[in-house]
């Protein structure tokens, strides 16, 4: 006999799933948190994409779209469009590089290091309520195994 369409959706699936299947866990997870992280930054007037952006400049200064793009693993066809929105915005701006006159530098402004420093005021409890089902020493551990995942080596 066949269950019902209602007994179905009691079995809890997922749960074996990603027991089994630690790429379909973590591509859930990475899912669960972009939702977060996306609905956070928009409430700040910002995106995620454009808060890396941001980040990224006013911690290493100014440099090219294409350095952005690689630095950041965001699409070079994404880039141009959060570096337009942005520099609509005012929080950056486009100049021609200095060393290589075919490119342009961009350059955090003033407006842009306010809104960078709400959202990395924000940035912490936003950490806090989507990691809380972790304690401190597991979130070390999680970004200890995500850089080694990653290869990113300190």
């Amino acid at each position: 006999m066949v269950p019902r369409t209602a007994d179905r959706a009691q079995v809890a699936y997922f749960p074996r799933l990603a027991a089994q299947r630690l790429d379909i866990a973590l591509c859930r997870a990475s899912a669960a948190v972009a939702r977060a992280a996306d609905a956070r930054a928009n409430e700040l007037g910002l995106g995620v994409g454009h808060h890396l952006v941001l980040k990224m400049l006013a911690e290493v200064g100014p440099c090219s779209q294409r350095v952005l793009s690689d630095e950041l693993r965001i699409d070079r066809s994404v880039m141009v469009g959060l570096c337009d929105t942005l520099e609509q915005a005012g929080h950056v701006r486009r100049e021609r590089d200095a060393e290589d006159r075919r490119a342009y530098a961009v350059t955090l402004t003033d407006p842009g290091r306010e809104v960078l420093a709400r959202a990395e005021g924000a940035l912490p409890r936003f950490l806090d309520g989507t990691f809380q089902a972790l304690d401190p020493e597991e979130r070390e551990q999680l970004s200890f195994l995500l850089r080694k995942l990653l290869q990113i080596h300190p």
